[in-house]
């Protein structure tokens, strides 16, 4: 993954180079103190990502940032100042993130894991849409999905999957043993699982029905759902309650 740094304060510069540097396994392949001269490098190199200081000289970071949200390939843009006021602006803009000054680690830790995590999926997605379409009226279903771990990609059978569950713009899938952090929102993932083994029981949950061990009556009319192996209970919400009754024959 190629990115560059907009940053006119060379101390903060080298700063987050470092935090990157060691953090992650991005390249950082230009350093620029300049917007003007940043649109000029962009006309000829392409990158994935920009961390871009808002208040540089020449062009401002938000001014940058709206002429490379029209570019055909649109690089991650990670805005990082010491400014809250523009974090509506940033929003508008389609950022990805908003860090503000001065750095905490901890903060660019889980940016940078994040960020590598988006890019693996959308690097995958590129793929998936570059292959051949399988030919119409194909049966084929898939038996496994890649799920993203540690910047790795966990090529995992279905049925290893026992629930999925929505935490703000991603989504956390488990197995067994393990936890995956999926780069999307669970209603794109739910469209990935086949929909003959696993049930949207909650707006927040999506449970593979072989894992359930037991249903459980809740108020409302509801259910919690016990799960085999696991010490963990998933919601049926009211809205879901007749299909699932329906899906279970209850």
């Amino acid at each position: 993954m190629r990115a560059i740094i907009v940053e006119d304060e060379f101390l903060a510069q080298e700063e987050l180079s470092y935090l990157i540097g060691t953090h992650s396994t991005i390249d950082i392949v230009g350093k620029f103190d300049d917007g003007l001269e940043v649109l000029k490098y962009l006309q000829t190199h392409q990158v994935d990502a920009i961390f871009l200081d808002i208040n540089i000289p020449s062009l401002d970071g938000v001014l940058l940032a709206q002429n490379i949200s029209k570019f055909a390939h649109k690089p991650y843009i990670i805005f990082i100042t010491a400014y809250k006021e523009h974090a509506a602006e940033a929003f508008e803009i389609e950022a990805f993130d908003y860090i503000l000054k001065p750095y905490h680690e901890s903060r660019i830790v889980t940016m940078l894991q994040k960020l590598e995590a988006h890019f693996v999926w959308d690097r995958q997605k590129l793929d998936r849409q570059a292959e051949v379409p399988a030919a119409a009226g194909s049966n084929r279903v898939s038996h496994s999905i890649n799920l993203i771990k540690d910047e790795r990609i966990i090529v995992t059978d279905i049925n290893d999957i026992y629930y999925a569950a929505a935490q703000e713009k991603v989504t956390q899938v488990y197995t067994r043993r393990e936890e995956f952090t999926m780069p999307m929102n669970i209603s794109e993932l739910c469209l990935r699982l086949p929909e003959e083994h696993f049930f949207r029981c909650h707006r927040s949950y999506c449970v593979n029905l072989s894992k359930i061990r037991e249903i459980v009556p809740w108020f409302n009319n509801t259910y919690i759902l016990r799960l085999s192996d696991l010490d963990f209970e998933v919601p049926v919400s009211r809205s879901k309650v007749k299909a699932f009754r329906q899906l279970m024959g209850l």
